[in-house]
């Protein structure tokens, strides 16, 4: 065999070999993310709330919360409710209405919440912006991408969040093995608002 042949051999039983794949930047695995399963609910822009003020009706109101995460009260005017829980709202508003009542008792409630949205790039059949029902997780995000595509590495899976508006990104590994075992961080993990999920 001479030597063009042997080269020929030598690259074709290196394109046998299945790639090795590891993955690369800084993570944290799912099973060491400590906010993966949330607990009270959080507000966000898009979401309604029903505010009630004991025996006020003029100061009740059904609003909307904006794209700023602000809404706007009677008494009140403009107020950042986003990235609060409708417990602490109430307990705030409280605060800001002894100026005008002696003892005010206020109830925030979630009236309506907003559709998930988060982004799937990278290996999927479809990437883009997907809407969700609230509870869904990363499975169903990709599922709701078309799935996987035959190049993308089942280990190198992540979610990209944003925890808060001063907090830098983290990201957030997981693997196609854990997703669909029935009993893992993996598939406790909820996906919020503005999560990106990647498959590479």
């Amino acid at each position: 065999m001479n030597r063009t042949m042997r080269l020929l051999v030598l690259f074709a039983l290196v394109a046998l070999v299945p790639a090795c794949w590891a993955p690369k930047g800084v993570f944290i695995p799912v099973d060491a993310y400590g906010a993966s399963v949330p607990g009270e609910y959080v507000i966000s822009p898009g979401d309604t709330l029903q505010v009630r003020v004991f025996q006020q009706e003029a100061m009740s109101a059904r609003v909307r919360v904006r794209g700023d995460g602000k809404v706007s009260l009677p008494m009140v005017n403009d107020w950042v409710v986003a990235g609060k829980m409708p417990m602490q709202v109430a307990t705030e508003l409280q605060v800001r209405l002894k100026e005008f009542i002696n003892t005010p008792v206020v109830t925030v409630s979630l009236e309506e919440m907003r559709p998930l949205t988060v982004s799937v790039v990278g290996e999927v059949v479809r990437p883009g912006v997907v809407v969700l029902e609230p509870g869904a997780g990363v499975l169903h995000a990709i599922a709701a991408s078309g799935g996987l595509t035959d190049f993308a590495h089942k280990d190198g899976l992540f979610v990209v969040r944003k925890p808060g508006p001063t907090q830098k990104p983290v990201r957030i590994r997981f693997t196609w093995e854990n997703l669909t075992s029935g009993d893992h961080a993996s598939v406790k993990f909820l996906l919020q608002p503005q999560d990106v999920v990647v498959a590479e």
